[in-house]
């Protein structure tokens, strides 16, 4: 008969229940993890889709967004870069359309000039890949500017790649899921997040585009289809009918870009909101533009539709501002997790969801048109 020595016993007994208690934490549901102390959530092993089962999603790009945003990019470049120049040429009908860029040169004799300015914004793809931009004149005052189908692919691909990032912290900010997140082909991204069974939330989560900006209204509300106006984009809103739109500014005063911090907070009716806060750049112009239109109106987009309208009852210098709609707590939290991950650059849909059980195989799968 074997015999040990009682430290031995008492030795392996001690090994052995830290070891239980160091895997406890792995077993618990995430609402009763996340109260444990920093030291015990330290231990967390995070179980892969097979043995803790979750949800799956393969999302699909909207790449044409891709050349509409880096057309209008370019608009802005080169209204600038042409009101900089040296003396500055003034040009009409500036416009970005069907991923391309137009403008008419006023003055004839500084068309080579309005060329020149065009040609320093053509970047190089790659060594190989050549421009990422052609550069034509007709009529000998209208310049365009064309994408390069390579210029074309290499946008998409690191959109694709920001937007694996931007989904990638945007779950990590729920906790420690360690999702996988997978491009796949040119404009496809595979995300599965273990232990996570609601594809409903998922999709609510990281699904929103959340480009917010802040433009000026201009005019009161009106039919959606009412001849449009240079300077001014018609957009629906959450408080008119679904025919109606609001004309705002095409010019936003302030975007997502300028935005460092979003958080969950509570209106004076203490219902969710969302408070963010702007960089240096955000918080001056945000100060500008409401010292110069107190009385004014100004809306909150996002993603192209009007969720608030509030007026300008005086000038906004603190650099914060807040984000008031139809939101509930949760809601309000997923809109601050998504502004504050950045935006998507390109719009995504599902096109196949999957709710795992563990040990089991994928089940509930569904096409989204």
């Amino acid at each position: 008969m074997l015999s040990f020595p009682r430290w031995k016993v008492w030795g392996i007994s001690l090994l052995c229940l830290i070891g239980v208690l160091m895997a406890v934490p792995s077993f618990l549901p995430a609402h009763i993890f996340n109260q444990l102390p920093a030291f015990a959530r330290g231990t967390h092993i995070n179980l892969g889709l097979d043995l803790a089962g979750g949800s799956q999603l393969l999302l699909e790009a909207e790449t044409q967004d891709v050349s509409k945003q880096r057309a209008e990019n370019m608009e802005d470049v080169l209204r600038g870069e042409l009101r900089r120049a040296s003396p500055a040429i003034p040009v009409s009908q500036l416009s970005a359309s069907n991923g391309e860029v137009r403008f008419m040169v006023d003055n004839p004799a500084q068309l080579d000039a309005a060329v020149t300015v065009a040609r320093r914004q053509i970047g190089q793809v790659s060594s190989f890949g050549g421009a990422d931009w052609q550069v034509a004149v007709a009529d000998g005052r209208q310049v365009t500017m064309r994408p390069t189908e390579a210029g074309v692919n290499e946008s998409i691909r690191q959109a694709m790649e920001v937007a694996r990032d931007v989904i990638d912290r945007r779950i990590n900010a729920l906790g420690t899921l360690e999702p996988t997140i997978i491009t796949q082909g040119a404009n496809r991204i595979l995300v599965q997040v273990p232990g996570m069974q609601d594809p409903e939330a998922l999709k609510r989560l990281i699904g929103r585009t959340a480009r917010l900006e802040f433009k000026l209204v201009e005019i009161a509300a009106l039919p959606c289809n009412t001849p449009r106006r240079p300077g001014i984009q018609y957009l629906p809103a959450e408080d008119l009918p679904a025919v109606t739109c609001q004309g705002v500014q095409s010019r936003a005063m302030v975007s997502g870009e300028q935005i460092t911090d979003a958080r969950q907070d509570y209106n004076e009716n203490n219902e969710g909101s969302v408070r963010v806060s702007f960089n240096v750049q955000g918080s001056q112009r945000f100060a500008q533009v409401t010292q110069a239109n107190v009385r004014r109106r100004f809306a909150i987009i996002l993603d192209n539709r009007i969720i608030s309208a509030p007026s300008i009852n005086e000038p906004i210098l603190g650099g914060t501002a807040s984000i008031s709609g139809s939101f509930t707590v949760e809601s309000a939290n997923q809109l601050a997790i998504s502004l504050r991950s950045g935006r998507l650059p390109v719009a995504l849909h599902v096109v196949d969801e999957r709710s795992i059980g563990p040990n089991t195989r994928p089940t509930g799968a569904q096409a989204a048109n």
